[in-house]
Protein backbone atom coordinates (compact mmCIF):
# COMPACT_ATOMS: atom_id res chain seq x y z
CA UNK A 1 0.00 0.00 0.00
CA UNK A 2 1.28 3.44 -0.83
CA UNK A 3 1.06 5.76 1.91
CA UNK A 4 -0.13 9.40 2.19
CA UNK A 5 3.36 11.49 2.90
CA UNK A 6 1.32 14.20 5.01
CA UNK A 7 3.93 17.91 5.98
CA UNK A 8 2.34 19.07 9.38
CA UNK A 9 2.88 23.45 9.32
CA UNK A 10 1.51 24.77 12.63
CA UNK A 11 3.19 26.97 15.31
CA UNK A 12 1.24 25.45 18.55
CA UNK A 13 3.99 22.49 19.37
CA UNK A 14 1.25 20.71 21.48
CA UNK A 15 -1.15 20.48 18.68
CA UNK A 16 1.66 19.49 15.90
CA UNK A 17 2.26 16.76 18.51
CA UNK A 18 -1.48 15.38 18.62
CA UNK A 19 -1.66 15.25 14.83
CA UNK A 20 1.74 13.58 15.04
CA UNK A 21 0.31 10.75 17.01
CA UNK A 22 -2.83 10.83 15.65
CA UNK A 23 -1.28 10.35 11.88
CA UNK A 24 1.07 7.12 13.09
CA UNK A 25 -2.27 5.46 14.05
CA UNK A 26 -3.32 5.04 10.43
CA UNK A 27 -1.69 2.02 8.36
CA UNK A 28 -2.13 4.37 4.94
CA UNK A 29 -0.27 7.71 6.46
CA UNK A 30 2.82 9.19 6.80
CA UNK A 31 3.74 11.81 8.74
CA UNK A 32 6.77 13.60 6.79
CA UNK A 33 7.59 16.64 9.20
CA UNK A 34 6.56 18.62 11.42
CA UNK A 35 7.64 22.14 10.95
CA UNK A 36 6.56 25.39 13.17
CA UNK A 37 8.02 27.85 10.54
CA UNK A 38 6.94 28.49 6.77
CA UNK A 39 11.11 28.23 6.39
CA UNK A 40 11.49 24.81 7.68
CA UNK A 41 8.35 23.51 5.74
CA UNK A 42 9.81 25.01 2.08
CA UNK A 43 12.70 23.48 3.46
CA UNK A 44 11.46 19.77 3.86
CA UNK A 45 9.03 20.22 0.56
CA UNK A 46 12.28 21.03 -1.81
CA UNK A 47 13.72 17.87 -0.75
CA UNK A 48 10.77 15.20 0.07
CA UNK A 49 7.67 14.32 -1.56
CA UNK A 50 4.92 15.36 -0.33
CA UNK A 51 1.31 13.98 -1.06
CA UNK A 52 -0.77 16.44 1.75
CA UNK A 53 0.68 19.66 3.02
CA UNK A 54 -1.86 20.29 6.81
CA UNK A 55 -1.29 23.99 7.22
CA UNK A 56 -2.41 26.35 9.96
CA UNK A 57 -4.02 29.47 8.70
CA UNK A 58 -2.26 31.50 11.41
CA UNK A 59 1.55 31.64 11.67
CA UNK A 60 2.51 34.22 13.88
CA UNK A 61 4.25 36.78 11.63
CA UNK A 62 2.71 35.56 8.58
CA UNK A 63 -0.34 34.04 7.50
CA UNK A 64 -1.19 30.65 5.75
CA UNK A 65 -2.11 31.81 2.66
CA UNK A 66 1.33 33.55 2.23
CA UNK A 67 2.78 29.90 2.38
CA UNK A 68 0.52 28.40 -0.41
CA UNK A 69 2.03 31.20 -2.18
CA UNK A 70 5.53 30.72 -1.61
CA UNK A 71 5.12 26.95 -2.04
CA UNK A 72 3.79 27.06 -5.58
CA UNK A 73 6.35 29.54 -6.45
CA UNK A 74 8.78 26.91 -5.34
CA UNK A 75 7.14 24.06 -7.04
CA UNK A 76 5.09 22.15 -5.11
CA UNK A 77 2.59 20.64 -6.85
CA UNK A 78 0.73 18.65 -3.87
CA UNK A 79 -2.61 19.40 -2.29
CA UNK A 80 -2.46 21.89 0.96
CA UNK A 81 -5.41 21.60 3.49
CA UNK A 82 -5.81 24.33 5.97
CA UNK A 83 -6.91 23.05 9.60
CA UNK A 84 -7.44 25.95 11.27
CA UNK A 85 -8.74 27.10 14.79
CA UNK A 86 -10.61 30.19 12.71
CA UNK A 87 -10.62 32.71 9.74
CA UNK A 88 -12.43 35.44 8.74
CA UNK A 89 -14.59 35.62 5.22
CA UNK A 90 -12.02 37.81 3.57
CA UNK A 91 -9.17 34.65 4.52
CA UNK A 92 -10.80 32.32 2.76
CA UNK A 93 -11.54 34.25 0.01
CA UNK A 94 -8.05 34.58 -0.33
CA UNK A 95 -7.41 31.16 0.46
CA UNK A 96 -9.29 29.48 -1.97
CA UNK A 97 -8.61 31.94 -4.89
CA UNK A 98 -4.49 30.45 -3.98
CA UNK A 99 -5.80 27.29 -4.67
CA UNK A 100 -6.48 25.05 -1.29
CA UNK A 101 -7.87 21.82 -1.66
CA UNK A 102 -9.57 22.62 1.67
CA UNK A 103 -10.28 24.30 5.14
CA UNK A 104 -10.82 22.38 8.36
CA UNK A 105 -11.61 23.66 11.32
CA UNK A 106 -10.11 22.38 14.27
CA UNK A 107 -12.96 22.03 16.52
CA UNK A 108 -14.12 19.18 14.25
CA UNK A 109 -13.26 15.04 15.41
CA UNK A 110 -10.02 13.28 14.47
CA UNK A 111 -12.28 11.06 12.02
CA UNK A 112 -13.06 13.78 10.37
CA UNK A 113 -9.76 15.17 9.59
CA UNK A 114 -8.30 11.65 8.65
CA UNK A 115 -11.35 11.93 6.46
CA UNK A 116 -10.77 14.96 5.02
CA UNK A 117 -6.90 14.57 4.32
CA UNK A 118 -7.97 11.19 2.00
CA UNK A 119 -10.36 13.14 0.13
CA UNK A 120 -8.04 16.13 -0.86
CA UNK A 121 -5.43 13.59 -1.67
CA UNK A 122 -7.88 11.76 -3.92
CA UNK A 123 -8.43 15.09 -5.54
CA UNK A 124 -11.27 16.19 -3.74
CA UNK A 125 -12.13 19.44 -1.81
CA UNK A 126 -12.99 19.54 1.37
CA UNK A 127 -14.65 22.70 2.63
CA UNK A 128 -15.92 23.31 5.83
CA UNK A 129 -19.82 24.59 6.15
CA UNK A 130 -19.20 27.49 7.94
CA UNK A 131 -16.44 28.34 5.91
CA UNK A 132 -17.99 27.84 2.54
CA UNK A 133 -20.72 29.82 4.29
CA UNK A 134 -18.49 32.72 4.87
CA UNK A 135 -16.85 33.30 1.66
CA UNK A 136 -20.55 33.00 0.38
CA UNK A 137 -21.33 36.54 2.10
CA UNK A 138 -17.89 38.13 0.99
CA UNK A 139 -18.66 37.94 -2.82
CA UNK A 140 -22.22 39.09 -2.28
CA UNK A 141 -20.27 42.28 -0.72
CA UNK A 142 -19.54 44.90 -3.35
CA UNK A 143 -15.45 45.33 -3.89
CA UNK A 144 -14.49 48.09 -1.56
CA UNK A 145 -12.07 50.57 -4.10
CA UNK A 146 -9.23 52.47 -2.75
CA UNK A 147 -10.25 56.13 -1.97
CA UNK A 148 -6.66 57.56 -2.58
CA UNK A 149 -4.70 57.16 -5.24
CA UNK A 150 -1.49 55.32 -4.74
CA UNK A 151 2.19 55.67 -5.40
CA UNK A 152 4.34 53.60 -7.06
CA UNK A 153 6.02 52.42 -4.13
CA UNK A 154 2.41 51.69 -2.28
CA UNK A 155 1.75 49.57 -5.05
CA UNK A 156 5.23 47.75 -5.69
CA UNK A 157 5.14 46.96 -1.97
CA UNK A 158 1.04 45.99 -2.32
CA UNK A 159 2.12 43.86 -5.41
CA UNK A 160 4.90 41.94 -2.88
CA UNK A 161 2.20 41.62 0.21
CA UNK A 162 -0.16 39.17 -2.82
CA UNK A 163 3.14 37.62 -3.54
CA UNK A 164 3.40 36.35 -0.02
CA UNK A 165 6.44 38.03 1.13
CA UNK A 166 7.42 39.12 4.33
CA UNK A 167 8.46 42.70 5.67
CA UNK A 168 12.00 41.76 5.51
CA UNK A 169 12.20 40.11 2.17
CA UNK A 170 10.23 43.29 0.73
CA UNK A 171 12.73 45.43 1.86
CA UNK A 172 15.20 43.21 0.24
CA UNK A 173 13.30 43.56 -2.72
CA UNK A 174 12.77 47.16 -2.62
CA UNK A 175 15.65 48.53 -1.25
CA UNK A 176 14.73 50.00 1.36
CA UNK A 177 14.63 49.32 4.78
CA UNK A 178 12.08 47.08 7.20
CA UNK A 179 11.01 50.48 8.91
CA UNK A 180 9.94 52.19 5.90
CA UNK A 181 8.16 48.46 4.56
CA UNK A 182 6.08 49.31 7.88
CA UNK A 183 5.51 52.82 7.44
CA UNK A 184 3.89 52.17 3.61
CA UNK A 185 2.09 49.15 4.85
CA UNK A 186 0.57 51.93 7.73
CA UNK A 187 -0.53 54.10 4.72
CA UNK A 188 -1.89 51.27 2.48
CA UNK A 189 -4.13 50.52 5.54
CA UNK A 190 -5.38 53.71 5.89
CA UNK A 191 -5.64 54.21 1.82
CA UNK A 192 -7.94 51.06 1.35
CA UNK A 193 -9.31 51.15 4.90
CA UNK A 194 -8.42 47.91 5.85
CA UNK A 195 -6.96 46.52 8.48
CA UNK A 196 -4.62 42.64 7.67
CA UNK A 197 -2.61 42.23 5.40
CA UNK A 198 -5.07 39.31 4.13
CA UNK A 199 -7.47 42.32 3.05
CA UNK A 200 -4.97 44.07 1.69
CA UNK A 201 -4.36 40.64 -0.81
CA UNK A 202 -8.19 40.84 -1.48
CA UNK A 203 -7.50 44.81 -2.74
CA UNK A 204 -4.87 43.38 -4.95
CA UNK A 205 -6.65 40.54 -6.42
CA UNK A 206 -9.82 42.59 -7.22
CA UNK A 207 -7.71 45.53 -9.06
CA UNK A 208 -5.39 43.30 -10.26
CA UNK A 209 -2.58 44.98 -9.58
CA UNK A 210 -0.52 42.15 -9.02
CA UNK A 211 -0.07 42.32 -12.97
CA UNK A 212 0.98 45.94 -12.96
CA UNK A 213 4.21 46.97 -14.15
Amino acid sequence: MQRLRVLLLDDHVLFREGLRRLLVTEPDVESVAECDTSAEALAVLAREAVDVVLLDFDLGDETGASFVARAKQSGYTGKILMVTAGMIPLDVAVARKRGVSGIFLKHNSPAMLLEAIRRVARGGEWMDSRAVTSEIAVAEQPAQELTAALTQRELQVLRSVFEGLTNKEIAHKTGVSQSSVKATLQRLFEKTGVRTRAQLVRIAIERSLETAR
